[in-house]
């Protein structure tokens, strides 16, 4: 299988109430098969999930990452970990103060996987193609330096392919395998994209068709509590 990354160029600033799959579909060229990764900033700018903070104290947000919050795992000086509604486990409830106007904070969506079908629906309605849609945002990883996309939502592409059942390239037979795909997606767009190039969308094309289902981050990739080793 050999993929592509193309990173979607010159879409405008998004405001609340903005149509994101008008404007992608009004500035990307689609082919059936694609997945378009869109970074959960625009969702959120889209879905008016931003709120006011004071841009002369940098701990002000703090008070919306204590409302998003679920959960406070632990602290260490200004770092709060936290449990979302959503179900992820990571800084500061998601709150960012990157790529948005002073003196606002970003939330994440209130159900990305919602607004991945959203996206995903409007680009089939002008486009009448079978496409997949990632919403994607930046976590770091506990045991790991360093920060990599992840999917927080998806629509019409599998969250987790389960490779149990099938066999290694020496005839094995896979007892524990699945793999999260969705979140390689994710990973793989960001290296197109980037965290200051201002390219909020990306495509992915030539993925495994068999991966074009539907599917849910909250029901296929969020760990339940009697799964979880560490909470």
């Amino acid at each position: 299988m050999t993929i592509s990354l193309i990173p979607v160029q010159g879409l405008p600033e998004i405001h609340p109430g903005d149509d994101l799959a008008q404007i992608i579909s009004a500035h990307a060229e689609l082919a059936a098969g694609d997945v378009v990764v869109v970074t959960q900033k625009v969702v959120s700018k889209a879905e008016g999930r931003l709120v006011a903070v004071d841009p002369d104290d940098p701990l002000s947000h703090k008070v919306h990452v204590e409302a998003e919050a679920v959960r406070v795992l632990r602290r260490r000086g200004d770092l709060v970990m936290t449990e979302t509604r959503h179900g992820f486990v990571c800084a500061n409830s998601g709150v960012d103060l990157s790529n948005v106007a002073e003196g606002w904070a970003a939330l994440l969506p209130l159900d990305p996987d919602r607004s991945a079908r959203w996206i995903r629906d409007g680009l089939h309605a002008r486009t009448g193609l079978r496409l997949g849609v990632v919403v994607s945002d930046t976590f770091g990883r506990t045991w790991r330096r360093g920060v990599t996309d992840v999917a927080i939502g998806t629509a019409g592409v599998a969250g987790v392919v389960d490779l149990r059942g099938t066999t290694d390239a020496l005839g094995r037979e896979l007892a524990v395998t699945e793999v999260c795909v969705a979140d390689e997606l994710a990973a793989a767009a960001e290296l197109v994209m980037g965290k200051a190039a201002g390219v909020p969308v990306a495509i992915i094309r030539g993925v495994e068709p068999t991966w074009l289902r539907e599917s849910s981050v909250r029901a296929e990739i969020v760990r339940p509590y009697h799964e979880d080793l560490f909470r």
